[in-house]
């Protein structure tokens, strides 16, 4: 989706789009937002083939000649019980009147949107507690939605909040202290730009903005207050973190290429080789080990590369599990990614993949925490529940293999 148009371009109506995963999924890592562009850069990556494949006589990874061989394409195998035994023991059960929406999830936490009676606002849900904390109550119970978070798993949390119902609309990035229990505003945004996924590390958030001219800035500014500084800008895509990265598209000469900064102190870092040579890939992300990305427009194939492999490889492919795959995720070692019907999860132990969610459900995942949501009935009409379940993807049994 592109960021650079004008208001009223691509009116999508969040308030359904949020319970399906349409406005958490086009947050970065996944198939987010493409970056913003001037109209002299028409011809960049959203016109330009996706082919995930290194640029001609672009280096390959130091020591490919030991690296182990690379892996085969996965198969698809049904859903396991014990994964569906899991799922149902970490199901998210709101109060009485309450209507939870998935943002995020990571080790040990949870954020969503609970909408009832008493109005609408973002709470976080951790390991171990039974009661949610509230980040923020919306000012505006109808209009803002909840787009996405991030916690250090201690103190400090950072979510956006759109104030609108479509992907154009103004938004704000607030920071959370779990030691006071309050929300300050960080920033808000009103120029076009990437979609906020704000990256809480080491006491500093970072995140990235609309700046005008079709660009944007990445920004970083402390948890507990202090300037702002840029550390990068230009025609970007919105950055995720990577391991100790922070990772992002932009343009180049009529397509995309990537680039990277340390989250340490925002200087720029290098890629490992096979990433760098990269060019024009959409739905990137990475948790620094596991690299996973969509190649193809019309053919799309789930491209995998891990440290110490000797080079990417195609892993998923065909339909229907290909057809407009995006969104992709990574929690420990799995792959998740959501097509227009369903989502899926590869697990990289087994070189096997499966359906995880009912029909129109949608998953979030990050570090080891692994979410899935879907709607009983049809969520549109009264009566229908909402059902989030929650597991650490490092504790589920591997996939079976095909044989």
């Amino acid at each position: 989706m592109g960021t650079s148009g004008r208001r009223g371009r691509r009116r999508l109506l969040l308030a359904g789009a949020v319970l399906l995963g349409y406005a958490v999924g086009c947050a970065p890592g996944g198939d987010g937002p493409a970056p913003a562009r001037t109209s002299s850069s028409a011809s960049s990556s959203a016109s330009a083939p996706a082919t995930g494949t290194p640029a001609p006589n672009a280096p390959t990874a130091s020591g490919a000649s030991s690296a182990p061989a690379v892996r085969a394409a996965a198969c698809e195998v049904p859903l396991p019980e014990a994964w569906r035994g899991a799922f149902a023991a970490g199901e998210f059960r709101p109060a009485s009147g309450r209507r939870p929406v998935l943002a995020d999830v990571g080790a040990g936490w949870t954020a969503l949107q609970l909408s009832g009676a008493d109005g609408r606002g973002a709470v976080l849900v951790r390991a171990g507690e039974k009661t949610p904390r509230t980040l923020l109550r919306f000012a505006d119970p109808v209009e803002h939605q909840l787009l996405a978070a991030d916690f250090d798993g201690r103190r400090w949390a950072a979510f956006a909040v759109l104030e609108g119902r479509t992907l154009d609309s103004p938004w704000s990035l607030y920071v959370w202290d779990a030691t006071t229990g309050k929300a300050r505003r960080l920033a808000r945004a009103e120029r076009p730009g990437p979609l906020p996924r704000p990256v809480v590390r080491d006491g500093t958030v970072v995140w990235a903005q609309g700046t005008g001219a079709g660009k944007a800035g990445v920004l970083a500014a402390p948890a507990g207050g202090g300037p702002t500084r840029a550390w990068h800008t230009g025609v970007v895509d919105t950055p995720f973190a990577a391991g100790g990265l922070l990772v992002w598209r932009e343009s180049a000469g009529g397509g995309t290429r990537l680039a990277a900064v340390s989250l340490a102190d925002g200087r720029p870092a290098r890629l490992p080789a096979p990433i760098a040579a990269l060019r024009d890939v959409r739905g990137l992300v990475s948790d620094g080990t596991t690299w996973a990305w969509v190649a193809g427009e019309t053919d799309p194939r789930l491209m995998v590369w891990r440290t110490g492999e000797a080079r990417p490889v195609a892993v998923v492919a065909g339909s229907p599990a290909a057809d407009g795959m995006d969104q992709l995720r990574i929690a420990g070692r799995l792959v998740t990614w959501r097509t227009p019907q369903t989502s899926y999860a590869l697990d990289l132990g087994a070189d096997a993949y499966t359906v995880l969610t009912p029909a129109y459900g949608y998953a979030a995942a990050s570090g080891s925490g692994l979410a899935r949501a879907y709607s009983l009935g049809d969520a549109k009409e009264t009566g229908a529940r909402a059902v989030i379940q929650v597991v650490d993807a490092n504790r589920l049994p591997r996939l079976p293999g095909c044989g």
